[in-house]
């Protein structure tokens, strides 16, 4: 039996006065009968569903989302505030798993806190799309670098040179009207491949792209507001917001986080990015090997990790959740627009009122 006649089955019998709510005595009568026809994860799950329903009623529309892998808030509440614990094996033991299932499991425990979300994960997921974005990303950037690299016959600090300045490519504040500008190319691909593709495949290219690109523009538009008379170029701010985003869930779901070696994993991450910050404030201050233009700043870092930390964890804090039903998320998302708003009448007007003296075009 299809889920779809499940329900009909559910409405019909035991809702035929259509009041939206089931009694959890007759839900558990109705999943004992046609249960076994059911996915065993699911299964687990509506039983969790039904326990956790302490007023003893069954919302029909939280049962059709589930189903339908559309849960709503209702639900979730009701499986985190239900005196049941899930009973079933943990995931983790299940065996017999093919390659690219052990990688799906992997990736669940990589990145999300609750083991009812994690199987729903395993059993929802179908490389359909698989997680092109990051990987998209990454190419494009390793193209335009080498592109440039052999160009300018010169593999490192080519974002120095005035002729990889020229390109459409990098920020420049003599050519900030240029809005195109705030995608850069990136030093971080180790971090954005290893974090960016798995948070993709379980949040989807639509939510860890708002993530990457707010980072990006933020970082830009720091940038441009703080360090005035600096280039930027990388997309340093985007890596910095998706793994600061990720450390922040794993911090505050600490318990629930069953990643290998976390602790030494999440130490690993804060060293290569302080490493990574570090340089880009030394190399910032460093003489500039084509004066009068200085280096590029390191305040695109410092922006991606403001985004990862405000709207970066709302995203990941709400798998399979709807983001325009969260207070939170509409809260950040109106203070980002804000920034953004500020920072472009900055760069339309801060510029000649306080007569900033810029280096020349490249």
């Amino acid at each position: 039996m299809s889920w779809q006649k499940l329900a009909d089955l559910l409405q019909e019998k035991y809702d035929p006065e259509n009041s939206g709510f089931i009694s959890t005595e007759r839900f558990r009568d109705l999943l004992a009968t046609h249960g076994s026809e059911l996915d065993p994860h699911k299964l687990e799950v509506l039983l969790a569903l039904a326990d956790g329903n302490a007023d003893g009623k069954i919302c029909y529309q939280d049962f059709v989302n589930l189903m339908s892998n559309k849960r709503s808030n209702s639900f979730r509440r009701a499986i985190l505030q239900g005196s049941r614990q899930l009973k079933g094996c943990s995931l983790r033991d299940e065996v017999g798993l093919g390659l690219s299932q052990r990688l799906v499991r992997h990736v669940a425990y990589e990145t999300l806190p609750r083991e009812v979300d994690r199987k729903w994960y395993f059993d929802s997921y179908t490389y359909c799309p698989p997680p092109w974005l990051i990987l998209a990303i990454t190419i494009a950037e390793v193209a335009v670098f080498m592109y440039y690299g052999f160009q300018l016959d010169r593999l490192v600090l080519q974002v120095s040179s005035p002729s990889f300045l020229r390109s459409p490519l990098p920020y420049h504040p003599q050519l900030r009207a240029q809005a195109w500008r705030i995608e850069h190319l990136s030093l971080n691909m180790a971090m954005q491949l290893l974090v960016g593709v798995p948070l993709e495949m379980v949040h989807g290219a639509l939510r860890i792209g708002l993530v990457y690109v707010c980072g990006v523009l933020a970082g830009s538009l720091a940038v441009s507001v703080t360090d005035m008379t600096a280039p930027v170029v990388g997309s340093s701010g985007g890596v910095y917001a998706l793994v600061s985003a990720h450390l922040a869930n794993v911090v505050m779901n600490w318990s629930g986080m069953k990643c290998q070696f976390k602790l030494f994993r999440m130490a690993m991450a804060l060293v290569c990015m302080s490493v990574e910050f570090g340089r880009a404030v030394w190399l910032r201050f460093y003489p500039p090997a084509f004066p009068p233009c200085p280096n590029p700043s390191f305040v695109a870092h410092l922006g991606g990790v403001v985004v990862g930390l405000t709207l970066g964890v709302v995203v990941l804090q709400n798998y399979e959740q709807r983001l325009q039903e969260q207070s939170l998320f509409w809260i950040f998302f109106c203070v980002y627009t804000l920034f953004v708003l500020c920072a472009v009448f900055w760069n339309i007007f801060a510029y000649s009122l306080l007569d900033v003296r810029l280096p020349p075009p490249p």
